[in-house]
């Protein structure tokens, strides 16, 4: 998951916390000490394995240098043929389930429950290890557990808590195997899940007797199996470079982790559904990257804003003695601090940070399968630092087995502390619920309310079933209510310009810095409220709320995305509400959102208002015979505005649409008789989707979104276009989404070397029958795109088809002859890492821009900066002095012209300035015999361009945002008959960007029309 790029730069004073809790941090006089029991017979020839595939001695710890003999219960070789971490065995999803069932029948300590499938249809379980008294009560205990998590049903008595907390058994929930390529954790916890039902060593039977440790040993089912494939290829063939991991999950790799926002994949909701459902408190997650074992939650900062910091003293505490026990068993390189910065959300162990338990990460070291190897370490991974003081070796011979020890010494290790300090970690569990439902009287805020007149109320309600699938309890007013707004000082304009030049008129500063006065808000009724005063209000105010990394802030590498408003980036109304009084309306609790949709009113021509809603794209295609109008103008009939954009339905059966629209989520308007407004077509384009054999990371998003939609599409590699005669016969459009690296061009077209190496074939074939799965395949993944195949993307374009691009593959399309106009700035200093923006809508006229309003937020990071040139092949010419409309050094004041000694002043001809997005004029000299001038009907149309400077950040990280500031945000570029979109931003991304899917959508519904509303150049 991550690689260490730097010495942490500060000691937090809470790492110290367990050092001076004394007892609490260190084993005290009464605790099991870490070694097998007198009486614990041995499996002897297991034991002699462990031994044999663990390269060195201190690889290993007295907790998992044996293996405890059963004569009842099988080990792991039963299943293996070998032992856990044995070289040359990674065990598929459906052996380690196996095996688990093995242990659920022979042993009255285990049961394996099912939790879900994956998007491939894999089976997902759980599997919880306790005494039998414990699993007996399961059902009786999680009642006494779920009254910890809702306070409110003890009305918050700290005394009754103390009861349940005396009398409780806690759960401990640990996750394995969530990315592929990291393989050791299924045998790990096969290993774990055994030695916790048949040690009985005094230290394994107080965990056993005191925790219910639950164990989901494959998170990503579909990926492992893909994995498993792969080694047993590379088995067959030792001598040969072996296919990467190109697929993992049916739609994103590594990004699996970084779902925990959206809640957009099957093992997110999966998993969430078991941690919530089981009252957990814990959830530790298992990955592999870093030497030996980097207990990481603790990192570095900064920490997530919306945590209780009572959740921070609970990393410290148990990652300082994760890894105090660690270092006493003489194992090198155990750590806890580090550059992960633990602020996104987006991380699966995060579930539990959000839902008031403690997130747990460990990042051990791996082989990527079942080799044992020689590894040789980075000079940054082996030094010694303040947190390091046992490094890992410079080099060494690392087994699986060796990953297996470090795991499973982690986990019970820390397993072993929790339960000896259950009852604190108990309590902290009530306290943070209770402290999340007293929100509103503390920190707030005291509610989000999401207004019942929001225009958007298909996306609103997009947002809510989201809120939804986090247990966020949401409610809806029963009639309008009003609150009150504090007074608000406004900022100075160049205080928050990030990287812009300051100097804002003094006049309009003095009055930003005076303070308003108090206003207050009438919401109507249908108003939706989130209330704070619930145990799971810090996922919602954590998605909600807005975020701010500042470019000073020591950490100078975030690790993921730094900012996220839902709000801004699903494009509706939120309101962050500190006025207490909201809890007082009338409202009602809502069990479900459901997308609101059908028909109302009387007539025969049928109205759809355009406000940007994916749903329409839905509709769309349900009704793909359906005659479909887009009104080019906005219009007002039946009392209702309708937008530009809007979809006027004829011939079909009232009956049908108003099934397909209910079905949609569409809400559709019946009128007597057409408007007075003119239309194109809106047909139902036909979709080719194409990805490279370089990653399918970030284009697995937009499959996501487009699957759920219901768009469908012909899914093709880059290798494919070249081997189709007629591209354009076959697709209206071509959609080539990001890469996911900022790939090179040359990347794209040549793909990875083939004048060496072996062909690395992605198939499904007896000896790998899992590969392809719902996805592609492959003879040999190394070809790219080819110059065939961009003659082709030519061609396609050429005849009148749409190619849309976006961040890395717009910089493709730029550099590779679609630009027509466009050029790429090299940014110098600008910094966006994954940060919300604002930008602004320049053409409301183009089809692309329908349903939208001025302005837009939009997700970002280092997006490419677009310029706009009236002549091809030229970049845009830079301009005297920093900016534009500043005259050359002179003589008088700035608005006086300059002269020269010795001859008359003459008059200066006029040059019209154009803004930063628009194209500049050319000139009589440039237009002189110069046929590189771009015709009007070619120039390039700007859609969508970032906001000004003082305006630009919404959320996140933003330094040097002056670079690309007013730039071109997305561009419609004609090419022949045909259109070339280039996106600077991405705006399908992660289930969180859905207020700016419908550029895309909108495009594939209007991609024949275009240049409606495209107003010719001034000559």
């Amino acid at each position: 998951m991550m690689h260490l790029a730097r010495v942490a730069k500060c000691v937090c004073a809470a790492t110290l916390l367990a050092a001076a809790l004394g007892g609490a941090a260190r084993a005290g006089d009464g605790e099991a000490q870490p070694a097998r029991g007198a009486n614990q017979p041995v499996d002897e020839a297991y034991t002699a394995k462990i031994k044999k595939y663990t390269t060195e001695p201190y690889f290993t710890s007295p907790l998992v240098d044996y293996l405890p003999a059963s004569k009842n219960v099988p080990t792991p070789e039963v299943e293996l043929g070998d032992v856990s971490g044995a070289p040359g065995i990674l065990p598929y999803a459906e052996a380690v389930y196996h095996y688990m069932r093995l242990l659920e029948k022979a042993s009255p300590r285990v049961k394996v429950f099912t939790i879900g499938h994956t998007e491939e249809g894999r089976e997902m379980i759980a599997v919880a290890v306790s005494s039998e008294a414990n699993l007996k009560n399961l059902e009786s205990n999680r009642a006494e557990l779920a009254k910890l998590a809702d306070p409110r049903t003890i009305k918050l008595n700290d005394a009754e808590a103390d009861k349940i907390v005396a009398r409780a058994t806690p759960v401990y929930y640990i996750t394995g195997t969530i990315h592929s390529p990291e393989t050791g954790a299924p045998t790990a916890l096969m290993e774990l899940a055994y030695r916790l039902a048949v040690d009985e060593s005094p230290y394994v039977k107080e965990i056993r007797d005191g925790v219910v440790t639950l164990i989901t040993p494959v998170v990503e089912v579909d990926g492992r199996d893909r994995m498993v494939d792969i080694y047993k290829w590379h088995l067959s063939h030792p001598n040969d470079f072996y296919p990467s991991l190109i697929y993992w999950g049916k739609y994103v790799a590594h990004d699996n982790n970084r779902d925990a926002m959206g809640v957009t994949l099957k093992l997110t909701e999966n998993v969430l559904n078991t941690y919530t459902g089981w009252k957990a408190q814990v959830l530790h997650d298992l990955h592999e990257s870093v030497p030996y074992l980097y207990d990481n939650t603790v990192g570095d900062g900064p920490y997530n804003a919306w945590i209780d910091p009572i959740l921070a003293d609970e990393w410290q505490m148990i990652g300082a003695r994760n890894v105090a026990d660690m270092t006493k068993f003489g194992m090198p390189g155990v750590f806890t601090h580090g550059d992960f910065d633990t602020w996104s959300p987006g991380y699966l162990m995060f579930i539990a940070a959000m839902h008031n338990g403690i997130s747990r990460l460990y990042e051990t070291f791996g082989n990527g399968g079942a080799d044992t190897k020689e590894r040789t370490l980075d000079p940054e991974e082996y030094a010694r630092t303040w947190y390091k003081q046992n490094p890992p070796l410079p080099k060494t011979l690392w087994s699986q087995r060796d990953n297996n020890n470090y795991e499973e010494t982690g986990l019970l290790t820390s397993l072993h502390y929790f339960n000896e300090n259950k009852r604190m970690f108990l309590k902290n569990f009530y306290l943070k619920s209770k402290r999340s439902i007293q929100k509103p009287n503390e920190e707030g805020p005291a509610a989000y309310v999401l207004p019942g007149d929001d225009p958007h109320s298909e996306l609103q309600a997009e947002l809510l079933q989201v809120m939804d699938k986090q247990k966020v309890e949401i409610s809806r007013s029963t009639s309008a209510f009003t609150v009150t707004f504090p007074p608000k000082k406004k900022e100075n304009d160049g205080k928050h310009a990030h990287g812009t030049a300051k100097g804002a008129d003094k006049d309009k500063a003095d009055k930003d810095k005076k303070d308003t006065e108090p206003t207050a808000r009438e919401f109507p009724a249908g108003s939706y409220v989130i209330r704070m005063d619930q145990p799971y209000s810090r996922i919602a105010d954590a998605l909600l709320d807005y975020q701010y990394w500042s470019p000073d802030d020591p950490q100078k590498t975030p690790y993921d995305d730094t900012g996220w408003t839902f709000g801004e980036l699903f494009g509706v109304q939120v309101v962050r509400v500190t006025d207490a009084k909201v809890l007082s309306a009338a409202m009602e609790r809502v069990n479900s959102v459901k997308l609101p949709g059908g028909v109302r009113g009387d007539g025969t021509i049928f109205a759809i208002n355009n406000n940007a809603q994916p749903t329409l794209a839905t509709l769309r295609y349900k009704l793909k015979d359906a005659t479909m109008d887009a009104a080019e103008e906005p219009f007002d009939a039946s009392g209702t505005k309708f937008n530009r954009g809007t979809i006027l339905v004829k011939g079909v059966n009232r009956a049908d649409l108003d099934k397909a629209a209910g079905e949609a989520g569409v809400e559709v308007v019946a009128l007597a008789s057409a408007p007075d407004v003119k239309t194109h077509p809106l047909r139902a384009a036909r979709v080719a989707f194409i990805h490279t054999w370089l990653s399918t990371q970030t284009e697995g998003w937009w499959r996501l979104a487009f699957d759920n939609i219901g768009v469908p599409y012909d899914y093709m590699s880059t290798q494919a276009v070249a081997k189709i005669d007629d591209l354009r016969a076959k697709y209206d459009v071509i959609l080539f989404p990001p890469v996911g690296f900022n790939a090179p061009a040359s990347a794209i077209i040549n793909g990875l070397p083939t004048t060496w190496g072996n062909p690395l074939p992605w198939k499904n074939t007896t000896e790998t029958p899992n590969l392809v799965g719902k996805n592609d395949s492959t003879d040999d993944m190394r070809p790219g795109l080819g110059w065939d195949g961009l003659a082709k993307l030519h061609e396609f374009v050429a005849k009148g088809g749409v190619l849309l691009t976006a961040t890395d593959t717009s910089s493709f399309a730029i550099g590779s002859g679609f630009e027509n106009g466009v050029t790429l700035s090299q940014a110098q200093k600008l910094n966006i890492v994954g940060s919300v923006l604002s930008a602004r809508l320049v053409d409301g006229a183009s089809p692309i821009a329908y349903g939208y309003s001025e302005k837009v937020s939009v997700y970002c990071d280092n997006g490419p900066i677009f310029s706009l040139t009236a002549i091809a092949g030229e970049r845009r010419r830079r301009r005297l002095g920093s900016h534009s409309k500043e005259r050359p050094t002179g003589r008088g004041t700035m608005d006086d012209p300059d002269f020269t000694v010795g001859r008359p002043a003459t008059e200066v001809p006029e040059e019209k300035s154009t803004e930063t997005w628009e194209i500049p004029e050319v000139t009589d000299e440039q237009k002189t015999n110069n046929p590189r001038v771009i015709p009007d009907a070619e120039l390039p149309r700007v859609i969508l361009r970032y906001a000004d400077g003082k305006d630009l950040l919404v959320s996140g990280l933003l330094e040097g945002g002056d670079e690309i500031a007013q730039h071109p945000a997305v561009v419609d570029v004609p090419s022949g008959s045909g259109h070339v979109i280039l996106f600077s931003i991405n705006p399908v991304y992660r289930g969180e960007t859905r207020g700016t899917y419908s550029f895309v959508l909108n495009t594939i519904m209007n991609w024949d029309n275009l240049n409606a509303g495209r107003k010719p150049a001034e000559k």
